[in-house]
């Protein structure tokens, strides 16, 4: 139809356009009139031409059908306007991507746990929107600019690498609401015509419910079928890649390593008065509390020296023997167990020791330890006994050869002197791969931190 009008305006059979009126346009004599349809057509301010009957409805516009040549220029000043809830991104802010950060040599991918923000949330320069877990640790990812979340790209649980896109920043921070026409409420259908017949429908008969039937006994299980729980009482739920990582770690440990524990008890009455006696000066000095763990960290330190091949290491048909101490502590959190690392523990003292020791346990409580701070390590101690563990058999943290575990302190009767009386007592166990470390050197291993631990002096005069 529209074709139609350009060929009459440019052959001159309009006289004028002007908006808001309508005009005539006369056809040539030969033309069928009755063979054209003509249809209304509003050209509307600000959205383009309206093509057909349906965009013109859909703007909220009115629509006819008249057997007459009229072209019709109108807008319909009411045209009622409704408010979008959601917000969108402004046209004038710039839009940055949060990407997932290196995480490390050794890491090259990690799964999406949880996205600590939603979109439409304010954030700040480096404040964290998401977490990602990894084989060791968990990282976050920090906004790269202050503004409003505007939508996550990623979703959680999925497997992304450094330099994934998991989410767009509007920098700007600014939302505005979409204005866009109401709906128009759907048009009453028309009624048939009068030439036609509405269809008949046949309803079918309707049954008479049946009288219910006793319900029939549930079938015996025979003797031997077990009874197994229902499936609605249990949960299943993937395990997190920290947990995977630790599983697979401690089963190659144990398929790697031949295997030996051997024990001892140690006498800690002499090390707790030490600490009763210089707790308050300690703490008031260095600004830490004088723990036990920095005694058997100092008499673990004694230990290797005095027994290298405890900190020594197969590497295929090789030993290395490593001349530095680095202690792995042990750390059970919420998310699993994670060991980090004090470096060079041979030149710390004591109070070096419990700054360190506390720094990295709070980094690995609150999930901001590093992977660096995890790496390598030449002995492990863990200590059980924070949970009430009196005995156990610690398993080797690859790639070190022993790992030393410390237990409860429990009052025994005890012979001193010849006399029963009641002392503090500890199980220590030293686990230790028989492949490199033979029977002897993990006795003296442990012998001396029995005897450093019931004697702090000894470190004093190194004897």
């Amino acid at each position: 139809m529209l074709g139609a009008l350009r060929r009459r305006i440019a052959s001159g059979g309009t006289r004028s356009l002007t908006p808001g009126k309508s005009f005539l346009s006369r056809p040539a004599a030969s033309e069928n009139v009755s063979s054209i349809i003509e249809n209304e057509v509003r050209l509307v301010p600000a959205c383009g031409h309206a093509r057909n009957i349906s965009q013109i409805a859909s703007l909220g516009l009115s629509a006819s059908l008249r057997p007459m040549r009229e072209l019709a220029f109108g807008f319909q000043a009411d045209t009622s306007l409704q408010r979008w809830g959601h917000p969108f991104s402004s046209e004038s802010g710039d839009l940055v991507d949060a990407v997932v950060p290196y995480m490390g040599e050794s890491i090259t991918d990690g799964t999406l746990a949880v996205f600590l923000k939603n979109p439409g949330d304010r954030v700040e320069v480096d404040e964290p929107i998401a977490q990602i877990e990894t084989d060791k640790v968990t990282i976050d990812v920090a906004s790269p600019e202050a503004g409003v979340i505007q939508n996550f790209v990623a979703k959680e649980g999925e497997t992304v690498e450094p330099g994934t896109k998991i989410a767009v920043i509007l920098k700007s921070g600014e939302a505005v609401a979409h204005v866009a026409p109401s709906e128009k409420a759907a048009p009453a259908p028309s009624p048939p015509s009068e030439g036609k017949q509405a269809p008949k429908y046949e309803t079918a008969p309707v049954e008479k419910p049946k009288a219910p039937s006793s319900p029939s006994p549930p079938p015996k299980r025979s003797a031997t079928e077990p009874q197994l729980p229902p499936k609605d009482r249990e949960r299943r739920i993937p395990m997190t890649r920290l947990r995977k990582r630790v599983a697979t770690r401690l089963k190659d440990s144990q398929n790697t390593f031949a295997m030996l524990t051997t024990f001892n008890e140690v006498d800690m009455t002499n090390l707790m008065k030490l600490r009763s006696e210089y707790k308050d000066a300690f703490a008031e000095k260095h600004g830490v509390k004088l723990g036990l763990m920095s005694g058997f960290v100092k008499a673990a330190i004694s230990g290797l020296q005095n027994q290298p091949i405890i900190n020594a290491v197969i590497d295929g048909d090789d030993i290395i023997y490593r001349d530095y101490i680095d202690i792995s502590i042990a750390v059970g959190t919420p998310k699993g167990l994670v060991v980090p690392v004090i470096r060079n523990a041979e030149k710390m003292n004591f109070a070096e020791i419990e700054k360190e020791i506390n720094t990295l346990a709070k980094k690995a409580n609150d999930g901001s330890i590093s992977i660096d701070e995890m790496a390598g390590g030449t002995l492990t101690i863990s200590n059980g006994g924070v949970y009430g563990s009196l005995l156990s058999t610690p398993i080797i943290n690859p790639p070190q050869s022993a790992i030393l575990g410390m237990h409860s302190i429990v009052s025994r009767p005890m012979v001193v002197d010849g006399e029963v009386i009641p002392r503090p007592m500890m199980y220590i166990a030293l686990t230790y791969d028989h492949r490199l470390i033979d029977g002897r050197e993990a006795v003296f291993f442990l012998r001396r931190i029995k005897d450093v631990v019931e004697d702090p002096r000894r470190l004093l005069l190194d004897i």
